[in-house]
């Protein structure tokens, strides 16, 4: 029954943000920055998502958040903190609803397999980060269970920092999501897959189970921003602090 008692507002909620941010973006306001941010707050105040945030997002621009990738509640975590936009691959366009909202999110797709399509696509990201707003780049190119990190691809950085072009080099800020708590109660290491959306997982029958449980705590950890021209030792720091950030969280002693 909370299920629907939750998707039902839910529903309502987007039916009306659908459109108001679709015109911003073909109008090109103000208003598409903090749309999104004010639909995420909504949708984890419905659902019942509690987010802690330790440590803040860098000043310095443009910027690019590297960050772990647990659940598709990621999406309306980060996004429910400050204006951003997300890097997603080419699938997440072709998703019934999923594609809809990520592309009024300002979403940026990546499709891998296509070299032709890297123009294109290196210019949308620097539009992005043009346009002052940090982007996420879930590095790992998969999600995982929320236990760990998995390994971070340079590649996928190095991409996305060189889509900027000529002008300085975009700064790199290590992120961990860490998923602690479900119903009140901590979430160990077996229970963390309740929340976590990986491997091959239905989405819809995922997404009813967090509507039906409600009550998950979430913390969203930042590191001091990174820079230098070496993709490879970028990635490796972002990643060990990433995991450093994690793993701390889990234990409940942050790094």
């Amino acid at each position: 029954m909370r299920a629907w008692l939750v998707l039902v507002p839910v529903v309502l909620v987007t039916a009306v943000g659908i459109p108001l941010q679709w015109l911003s973006l073909a109008l090109k306001l103000p208003s598409r920055r903090w749309i999104p941010l004010i639909y995420h707050r909504l949708l984890l105040g419905m659902i019942g998502v509690r987010v802690r945030m330790v440590g803040e997002p860098a000043t310095a621009r443009p910027l690019i958040l590297v960050s772990n990738h647990v659940s598709w509640l990621d999406i309306p975590v980060l996004g429910s903190r400050f204006p951003l936009g997300f890097i997603a691959k080419s699938e997440v366009a072709g998703w019934p609803g999923i594609g809809l909202l990520a592309k009024l999110q300002r979403t940026v797709f990546v499709d891998r397999n296509s070299r032709a399509a890297t123009a294109k696509v290196n210019e949308a990201i620097a539009d992005r980060l043009r346009e002052g707003d940090p982007v996420v780049l879930f590095a790992e190119g998969t999600s995982s269970d929320g236990n760990r990190v998995l390994p971070y691809r340079s590649a996928l950085l190095g991409a996305t920092r060189d889509a900027f072009g000529s002008g300085a080099p975009a700064s790199v800020q290590p992120l961990a999501i860490a998923y602690v708590g479900l119903g009140g109660v901590p979430l160990g290491r077996t229970r963390r897959p309740m929340v976590a959306w990986y491997g091959d997982m239905d989405l819809a029958p995922h997404l009813f189970a967090i509507l039906k449980r409600g009550a998950v705590d979430v913390e969203v950890h930042l590191a001091e921003p990174l820079t230098g021209p070496d993709r490879k030792a970028l990635t490796f720091e972002a990643h060990r602090r990433s995991r450093a950030m994690l793993a701390g969280a889990l234990r409940g002693r942050p790094a």
